[in-house]
């Protein structure tokens, strides 16, 4: 039996290092080379959102349009000479700078700490969830491991991102494929609680609804006349209002106190209201604010496990902006 035990050794030491490989991550994946990660992103998160607030939607909403395109592996954060990156996308230029600037600064004092052990992936994994405890939001544990992938391509977004007018079976189909759920979508959403649209994204809303109603009925008439006032016709597209309109600069559970009240900006957030198989779950988050923030933190978890890339699938980069062979 003795000699056995040399090549159970062997065994056990495989099938952890395969477990690695098919993308198991843990929260204290960097205790022994990187113990200072979190603390370390936390102060230039701190710093950031200090300047300005646009850093909290602009972060979250980064690491969204990361995870859902290629997976958590930070491949919109790639810089393109030829302007054919996943982050040159159409979907993609509406992205604030202030997020990539947080994750940029983020790896260059991660980097002066432990060289060449965190990756850009993670560290944008835990700007998103710093940037929401900076705006009193709720916090939650972050699992890390994740690498940075080897591919960053604009014709890769199309279709995988949830449109302002998608409806609950859209929004749902679309969270689907990415292992979330109705209610992670739902608690997802309330990310909007602290982020902000341009005119053109739901002007159709208050000009050009239908045939029959200039305005979308749906819409508080009070909201629609702010929106109109915000936005006028023909108004510069790129303007931009906060999406909602009563506590825009804390990460809270207004959103679905909003969506109650008839002011989601976009139709896929006023949908989960109207829609009756939606409806509890926002009434809930509308109601229970400790039912909103676990929700959310757990959805976030599952997000950031989406298409996680190990082994030869990724890299620690040196620069979030470049693949380490370019």
């Amino acid at each position: 039996m003795e000699a056995w035990r040399p090549l159970m050794l062997s065994i056990t030491v495989f099938m952890v290092i395969m477990q690695r490989g098919e993308g198991q991550l843990s929260e204290n994946f960097y205790s022994s080379t990187c113990p200072n990660v979190e603390s370390i992103v936390k102060q230039v998160v701190d710093t950031k959102v200090n300047q300005t607030f646009v850093t909290v939607p602009a972060t979250l909403r980064l690491f969204f349009h990361d995870c859902f395109v290629q997976g958590c592996d930070a491949s919109i954060l790639i810089s393109s000479p030829n302007g054919d990156a996943e982050k040159d996308a159409p979907d993609n230029l509406s992205l604030a700078g202030d997020g990539f600037d947080t994750v940029i600064k983020a790896k260059a004092a991660v980097e002066q700490a432990c060289p060449g052990v965190v990756s850009c992936a993670d560290i944008l994994a835990i700007a998103a969830r710093d940037v929401v405890v900076k705006a009193r939001g709720p916090s939650f544990d972050v699992e890390l491991g994740r690498l940075d992938g080897l591919v960053s391509k604009a014709s890769s977004v199309a279709g995988k991102l949830p449109e302002p007018d998608f409806d609950l079976d859209q929004l749902n189909a679309l969270f689907a494929k990415n292992n979330l759920t109705q209610t992670d979508m739902i608690a997802l959403s309330g990310a909007h609680t602290v982020g902000f649209s341009h005119c053109d994204r739901f002007a159709n809303r208050i000009y050009s609804f239908s045939k029959s109603s200039q305005v979308d009925p749906t819409l508080n008439s009070s909201y629609a006349v702010q929106l109109m006032q915000a936005c006028p016709r023909n108004v510069d597209p790129s303007i931009a209002i906060d999406m909602d309109p009563v506590t825009p600069q804390e990460f809270d559970n207004m959103y679905y106190k909003n969506l109650v009240n008839g002011k989601g900006l976009f139709t896929s957030d006023e949908v989960l209201f109207t829609d009756p198989a939606s409806r509890s779950t926002v009434n809930d988050f509308a109601n229970n604010p400790t039912d909103f923030n676990g929700a959310f933190g757990a959805a976030m978890r599952k997000l950031g496990r989406t298409k996680v890339k190990t082994g030869k699938q990724g890299e620690i980069r040196r620069d979030c902006t470049a693949f380490n062979n370019s």
